[in-house]
């Protein structure tokens, strides 16, 4: 089968393009390390600047950055095939909201930085528990339904980010902006984020042939013997915990679950056994290469990554809707 052969080739393709994205980036910045330089550190030795310099700083961001970006790509595949819709969003429901709101107001009230993260997360997944409960109806909830209900509870967030900003000081007000907007300095560790992504990309290994089906509808999923709603609320939940954990690591990054997931469909097909693990892999090195341009494109002074990911996501969108007429 062509689809099947090709499968390996891909992946292959896109871990070493993650890899490369990851040496780049620890390569690059104020002070530039060559790749002999590089290894020696990675095996144990090296200069001490160079070894703190790395071991510190650029290689938790870097990895901080690839989980980051894997966790959108793979939600955004999720919530693809969830909503039937090629255009959903990882933040459609309203998560990136709640999660700002937890994180704003750990800042509003002074918490340590190391609380950010977790006051995301929080936020997050209680705007995962409402919308669910809000989309209730009569025979469950459907994907318009759902969807419905994650815009109008992402647009009360944002009326309750504009209240927190409008409180805070004008101290606190800079790391406020730069968190919505996505910035992974916040990034004190990248371990919490691979804990998640590792587990969840295997556990959507076997789920493919299923995604596959619901892909082409309910109806048609309950006559192949594909249980449907746990197959649907697991994703759902998935999905959430990917985009509330992405969110609570890196802030608010546009365009990455979007435009990965759908450029690696036209490019490979709608194979969910393949676009799953592709997203990953697409995702984590679109955005470690996105954060190395935020570091170093008008250095000394570092930009948020999802002003980055903003300026390449929304031509390539446009060029893909262009392309897929």
């Amino acid at each position: 089968m062509p689809g099947v052969s090709r499968r390996p080739l891909a992946l292959a393709l896109l871990a070493l393009a993650g890899a490369l994205a990851v040496a780049l980036s620890l390569a690059v910045g104020s002070v530039p390390i060559r790749g002999a330089e590089l290894w020696a550190v990675l095996t144990g030795g090296g200069d001490p600047l160079h070894r703190e310099l790395l071991l510190s700083l650029r290689l938790p961001r870097a990895l901080a950055a690839f989980a980051t970006g894997g966790l959108l790509g793979l939600a955004g595949a999720l919530m693809q095939v969830l909503l039937r819709n090629p255009l959903a969003d990882p933040y459609v429901l309203g998560l990136s909201g709640g999660a700002a709101v937890g994180a704003l107001g750990a800042m509003l009230l002074g918490g340590a930085a190391v609380w950010v993260p977790g006051a995301a997360f929080v936020g997050a997944l209680l705007s995962t528990v409402l919308v669910f409960g809000l989309a209730q109806g009569v025979g469950g909830w459907t994907p318009t339904r759902l969807l419905l209900t994650g815009v109008v509870v992402a647009a009360g967030w944002g009326a309750v980010v504009t209240f927190l900003l409008t409180l805070s000081p004008a101290e606190r007000l800079p790391g406020m902006l730069y968190w919505l907007m996505g910035d992974l300095s916040y990034a004190r560790s990248p371990w919490p984020a691979w804990l998640l992504l590792v587990p969840a990309a295997l556990l959507v290994l076997p789920l493919g042939r299923g995604l596959n089906v619901l892909a082409r509808g309910p109806l048609q999923a309950a006559s192949l013997g594909v249980a449907v709603r746990p197959l649907e609320i697991t994703v759902y939940v998935l999905a959430s915990a990917l985009t509330a954990m992405a969110v609570s690591t890196a802030g608010s990054v546009g365009f990455v679950g979007l435009v990965v997931p759908h450029m690696l469909r036209l490019a490979l097909g709608n194979d969910q056994r393949l676009i799953l693990p592709a997203s990953v892999l697409a995702g984590g090195a679109l955005l470690t290469l996105a954060d190395t341009l935020a570091r170093t494109l008008l250095a000394p002074q570092q930009l948020p990554v999802g002003v980055i990911t903003a300026l390449l996501g929304v031509p390539t969108f446009l060029l893909l809707l262009y392309r897929s007429r």
